[in-house]
């Protein structure tokens, strides 16, 4: 099977629908290219062009990214930074992104998370043993190991 040769032009193409059809990160875009078969030494330019006409932008993409799986997914900030970084997003734009977080909706949603554990617990007949799977859960989800301990009381 031969690999069909794309034109710089034609890859900044299918890169900007790429990246207008969702936020996208640097490395997402460097993957893009590399599948494409285009070759290195374009890869800065298209890079470029693509963050001057405003396609791609890093900040952004790790705003909305946070604030999606945060949303969507109930992820805690730990789980989120995690994934940012395997995205190789710069420590400054995760930081920006995590301040973004509402810390009301963020304690809310952890409560709202302990509560729906512990009540699908109900057969479980040791009591250190649903606080451990609560537990586990929680930090499982991204949650501070901090908060988790103060939602389930053990100070």
């Amino acid at each position: 099977m031969y690999k069909k040769y794309l034109t710089k032009e034609q890859a900044l193409q299918k890169l900007k629908h790429f990246c207008g059809y969702q936020e996208r990160s640097h490395s997402e875009v460097k993957e893009k290219l590399y599948r494409l078969g285009i070759s290195k030494s374009e890869h800065d330019e298209i890079i470029s062009t693509l963050i001057e006409e405003n396609y791609l932008n890093e900040e952004r993409f790790a705003i909305a990214f946070a604030g999606g799986k945060f949303r969507v997914k109930q992820w805690g900030r730990v789980k989120i930074k995690y994934e940012l970084k395997q995205k190789q997003v710069s420590e400054y734009n995760i930081k920006k992104a995590l301040k973004e977080i509402d810390e009301t909706a963020y304690y809310n949603t952890l409560q709202k998370l302990y509560q729906e554990k512990w009540e699908s617990l109900k057969g479980e007949k040791n009591p250190f043993s649903k606080m451990a799977k609560t537990r586990d859960y929680l930090l499982q989800k991204g949650y501070e190991g901090d908060a988790v301990k103060g939602m389930l009381g053990d100070e």
